[in-house]
């Protein structure tokens, strides 16, 4: 039987881990790099990908000195050269260099915290230390923002990159931060004109993250950050719109007037069809649609499933369709295929009665209804 891909595996293995173990024995005396990949490679197999990084480190830390200050200095010794300063993105490093992060948390966080803020500095310049700078915010507020606003100027940008991405108040795998969730819009301020895609996505993202709770200030900061003129008004543009997805597929007001959109166009749905109602899993849900207007309208135009959930109540997610322009006298049409894959792995489908409505710029134009059952 063929096996499933796995990602895991694809990074974490016996080639990956012979040159992490090569790079130890280059950078620190002593080091037995067969020991070490023998004992890693013995205990890989089982574990899952956060838990993989985590026994790396169990592995590499008898062989390092107990002291922290010393442990610093050896993970610092066999650090490959950092990545390349020139590019502006795409450049991540490698999962298995996420060793310095881990034993900084483990033995500096409380007796060694500014040797520890060093050793992240270097560290996240080879690989995104952003999982490893929360508990020194959690611990060390003021000491660590004070390094952050430091860091946000500097002239690596994976450096500058840590400043947003370490305080994103909803980090995909990472542990939660005790800081309000507006308070980053200072270093996002400062790093919002950054020259590289790498950091403004993470700023973008990260406003994305505060618009869940803080929907007027992030539009607020936006309109000021046009206002300023400092960042090229391409790229201001762009982040503009990542910076927003989530309140535009809410339908947000404010967001869509900054973007351009009205909430109020004069813009209907004159057909929707679907073309198939009643589906099984696994199936493509296919549909058609028109829309009018009375004049020149620019639209966002979202559709929502609504799906059957296991409580037998339906609840919504929003998909992103098209933006275009509707002319007067000149109807748009649009059509869709939706898979509704019964494997997801973050989704479950449930059969039942399901609906699909069409979202114009935030407002729902109309809807149709399907029935989905199991294959």
């Amino acid at each position: 039987m063929a096996q499933g891909f796995s990602l895991a595996d694809q990074i974490f293995n016996a080639d990956s881990l012979r040159d992490l173990a090569d790079e130890f024995a280059a950078g620190v005396p002593g080091f037995n790099a067969d020991a070490f990949h023998n004992k890693v490679m013995a205990g890989l197999a089982p574990l899952g990908f956060m838990e993989r990084m985590e026994f790396i480190a169990d592995c590499l830390e008898p062989q390092l000195a107990s002291d922290f200050p010393t442990m610093a200095d050896q993970l610092e010794a066999a650090m490959v050269p950092p990545l390349d300063p020139t590019l502006k993105d795409d450049d991540f490093g490698r999962f298995i260099h996420t060793a310095p992060g881990i034993l900084a948390g483990r033995h500096g966080l409380e007796d060694h915290r500014d040797r520890a803020l060093d050793l992240l500095y270097q560290a996240t310049q080879r690989f995104s230390m952003e999982f490893y700078i929360r508990p020194f915010i959690n611990r060390w507020p003021e000491e660590t923002w004070a390094r952050l606003k430091t860091w946000a100027t500097d002239e690596n940008y994976h450096v500058r990159r840590l400043v947003s991405e370490g305080t994103r108040p909803k980090l995909p795998w990472a542990k939660k931060i005790d800081i309000p969730q507006d308070a980053p819009i200072e270093l996002l301020d400062m790093l919002h004109a950054d020259p590289t895609r790498f950091v403004s996505r993470s700023v973008s993202n990260h406003l994305n993250d505060i618009a869940k709770a803080h929907p007027d200030l992030v539009v607020e900061t936006l309109k000021k950050w046009h206002s300023e003129k400092r960042q090229n008004a391409k790229e201001l543009a762009w982040m503009t719109r990542h910076s927003l997805r989530t309140l535009v597929k809410q339908g947000f007001a404010p967001a869509l007037e900054l973007l351009g959109y009205r909430a109020d166009a004069p813009v209907a749905l004159e057909a929707l069809s679907v073309a198939n109602d009643d589906l099984a899993f696994g199936e493509t849900l296919e549909f058609d649609l028109t829309l009018s207007a009375t004049e020149k309208s620019p639209v966002i135009v979202d559709y929502q499933i609504w799906f059957m959930r296991k409580n037998k109540e339906q609840s919504a997610k929003v998909f992103k369709l098209k933006s275009s322009v509707v002319q007067p006298g000149k109807p748009l049409t649009l059509s869709k295929k939706h898979v509704l894959k019964a494997n997801a792995t973050t989704f479950t489908l449930y059969p039942g009665a399901h609906r699909i409505a069409i979202q114009v710029n935030g407002k729902v134009l109309g809807e149709a209804s399907f029935q989905l059952r199991e294959a």
